[in-house]
């Protein structure tokens, strides 16, 4: 799934509203009506909207399979890999970005990042007990700005 950075994915764009998204990919499995609504896409989108009904956050998790069925953009593949690769890969093309608590937010309008739910043996057999490097578990796609409010 492609990202369009500060703006969502193909399926789902900031400020759609909630019965457009609803009615393009179906009822959330988790979250109807709630501010935070994950559906059954694949890789799965986990939507947070505003006050009004409309998206203010498109989220896109790791899938696993690795691929087309991760979150892509500009040629790279922003889940399921290491984090650093991406952030070095992404750099490479000329993205800046400033480091987070968990990932790096891109000036671009997007943000990879893990959660540690994952062990680098997840990607790499040869991987150690005490392997720290972080997977991209993650992609979340807003302005730029949304991830610098304070």
């Amino acid at each position: 799934m492609e990202i369009i950075p500060g703006r969502g994915v193909d399926l789902v764009k900031i400020g759609d509203h909630r019965s457009r998204v609803e009615e393009l990919i179906g009822l959330p499995h988790h979250g109807p009506g709630g501010e935070r609504a994950v559906y059954n896409t694949s890789p799965m989108l986990v939507i947070t909207y505003a006050a009004d009904g409309t998206v203010g956050l498109v989220e896109i998790s790791y899938s696993g399979e690795g691929g087309d069925a991760e979150a892509q953009f500009d040629g790279v593949q922003l889940t399921h890999r290491f984090l650093d690769d991406v952030v070095s890969d992404l750099h490479a093309r000329g993205y800046t970005s400033t480091p987070s608590n968990i990932g790096h937010d891109f000036h671009a309008g997007f943000a990879v990042w893990s959660m540690h739910s994952l062990w680098a043996g997840n990607l790499d057999p040869a991987a150690g007990e005490d392997d720290e490097r972080a997977i991209s578990e993650g992609v979340s796609v807003a302005p730029y700005a949304y991830f610098n409010e304070g």
